[in-house]
């Protein structure tokens, strides 16, 4: 419980799934903490399943906003004095081939998923700098690792988080900030009702929408325990949940052709 006792610890998405269930676990440890999502009912319902005396602050937002981020940013650090956690974990998701998907559906997911968290790190490394301290945390996807059929957007937005963080990890070295990549595979989140019902769609993304709900095997508050021991132990790239570590492999030792093998395995 100590190492987070008394922390600071800022959580995107924090109203559902992994971010409600990072709060939760948090909390239990002594963390004192910033909740940020866009649903105001469910950060509320967030709020109230923490244990008796935590300190938590909510703030409703939109994470592809610029100017909200960097006043999430600003509101932390002047309810708390400093920031030692910003995970930015919000994201949304569109089910749709390249061919299908259009363009405003793309913008809505690099909005969420790829500029939120670029302006939550914008927003928050500057003050963990000043402190010489602080851990900014990214939340890939092992969609960031490795591509699959009918997630054209949400891959494209894990594979540059995953770009933004591992160019951290040498900028920041000596500086007595970090940073850590999340990859989780099959979480069972509401991910689902955050996808966007694609403007067209066919019998290929109606598989995979199957196909990709057997997967989601993980719950949640497994998911977040893995990544609060990640955390502690010093670890910069975390593969949480069903899945992650054996794609993380596979995209190592098939680099050109991984996706054979997962398509196999999807059964499409």
């Amino acid at each position: 419980m100590t190492e987070f006792s008394g922390k600071i610890v800022a959580i995107t998405g924090a109203g559902s799934g992994i971010g409600r269930a990072l709060a939760r676990n948090l909390a239990a440890r002594g963390a004192r903490l910033a909740l940020a999502d866009y649903n105001a009912a469910s950060l509320a319902e967030t709020q109230a399943m923490l244990p008796a005396g935590t300190r938590s602050e909510c703030t409703v937002l939109d994470v592809s906003s610029r100017e909200q981020m960097f006043a999430f940013a600003d509101k932390v650090m002047s309810d708390f004095g400093r920031t030692d956690y910003i995970v930015n974990n919000a994201g949304t998701s569109v089910l749709a081939t390249t061919e299908h998907v259009t363009i405003e559906e793309i913008e809505k997911v690099l909005n969420v998923n790829l500029w939120g968290t670029i302006y939550g790190t914008k927003a928050f490394l500057p003050h963990m700098l000043k402190q010489r301290s602080g851990c900014i945390v990214n939340v890939s996807s092992v969609f960031g690792l490795v591509a699959t059929p009918c997630s054209v957007a949400y891959t494209m937005s894990k594979f540059a988080v995953r770009g933004l963080t591992e160019t951290m990890w040498d900028e920041l070295q000596g500086t007595g900030v970090r940073a850590v990549l999340i990859h989780p595979g099959g979480i069972a989140t509401n991910i689902t009702s955050n996808t966007t019902v694609a403007a067209h769609h066919g019998e290929l993304e109606q598989v995979m929408a199957l196909a990709n709900a057997r997967q989601m095997t993980t719950t949640p508050e497994d998911c977040a325990q893995e990544i609060v021991t990640g955390l502690l132990s010093g670890k910069r790239r975390l593969l949480v949940g069903s899945g992650a570590k054996a794609l993380f492999r596979l995209s190592r030792l098939f680099p050109d052709s991984y996706g054979r093998i997962m398509r196999k395995k999807l059964g499409i």
